[in-house]
């Protein structure tokens, strides 16, 4: 007969890893979705079964006693291998595959093209979760996230390029029409649109672009949806990433005429390394997808704003 396992709680076992790993208590509540107190409860329990104290200090920043550095390490491998071991046998070929990506890439980029992977793999459900910043692959468990790589990329992740980001100024084609009758003068801060999630988005293209325009003004939104919405309808002029435009200058509902340039961004898909089956082949067809993509025009030379 096999002898009984004698180990303290669970609960208080991870509690003391993500505490001890992340360096606070408040950090190890968000990644396990409790409360700082309950961490501290589920340390002390900890503490008590051991019969010593694994942290001190402060509250606010504890640190690791000599038995506390001991256990972590040990810790911390057990729990990978048993998160290693539950993905792998989670990572069947089909079934569901949970992916985020930016709310306006989703609308605007993903959905267009997603019935094509439906088509090619009717096996994998993927279920999106949209967000408007940066997400944890790590810390929110998702298979696949589409993001930008203006933060450093985890560790356990693999990261699959996609493509880099250009930006354009775009309007409707009334406004340019009467932008035309006016000329370049009616060119001013009140016509140009902003969007809060990313406030500086004039700036960075005007200086890329080598362009003198007004940098303050305009109306701003709370999200690129709306600021482009905003466009197609005459409000103004906006400064959007060319894959969020694409579509609608190809039909005409917008145009493009200062062009477009690199805003220093790129475009990535991350999955966890031990992810391989849904993830993989998703990451795949997102490539496939990226590559495909018609790249935008430059913007005109001389580096002045051109007439609509």
């Amino acid at each position: 007969m096999m002898s009984r396992r004698r180990l303290p709680s669970l609960n208080a076992l991870r509690a003391f890893e993500a505490a001890g790993r992340l360096g606070r208590m408040t950090l190890a509540a968000e990644e396990l979705s409790v409360t700082p107190g309950a961490i501290s409860r589920q340390v002390r329990q900890l503490e008590e079964a051991l019969g010593v104290p694994l942290f001190e200090g402060p509250k606010q920043r504890p640190a690791l006693t000599d038995p506390g550095r001991r256990l972590l390490p040990a810790l911390s491998a057990a729990f990978d291998q048993v998160e290693a071991a539950v993905r792998a046998a989670a990572d069947a070929p089909a079934g569901t595959l949970d992916v985020s990506c930016f709310s306006t890439f989703t609308m605007r980029w993903l959905l267009p093209r997603l019935h094509r992977f439906h088509a090619e793999h009717p096996d994998i459900d993927v279920r999106l979760s949209t967000a408007d910043r940066a997400v944890d692959i790590e810390r929110e468990r998702f298979d696949v996230v589409i993001t930008l790589d203006d933060v450093p990329l985890p560790e356990r992740a693999q990261a699959q390029p996609l493509f880099a980001e250009w930006l354009g100024p775009v309007l409707a084609p009334s406004l340019a029409q009467t932008l035309s009758a006016q000329g370049p003068a009616a060119l001013t801060g009140r016509l140009l649109l902003r969007t809060r999630t990313r406030p500086q988005a004039w700036d960075q293209w005007a200086r890329r672009a080598g362009q003198a325009w007004p940098s303050a003004g305009g109306q701003a939104f709370e999200h690129y949806e709306f600021t482009l919405q905003a466009a197609a309808r005459g409000l103004g002029l906006c400064v959007a990433p060319w894959h969020l435009v694409a579509d609608d200058i190809e039909a005409g509902r917008l145009l493009a005429p200062w062009g477009f340039c690199e805003s220093g961004y790129h475009y990535v898909a991350l999955r966890h390394a031990q992810r391989g089956a849904k993830a993989e082949r998703f990451c795949a067809w997102l490539t496939e997808q990226a590559a495909a993509m018609q790249r935008p025009a430059p913007p005109p030379s001389p580096a002045r704003p051109a007439r609509p």
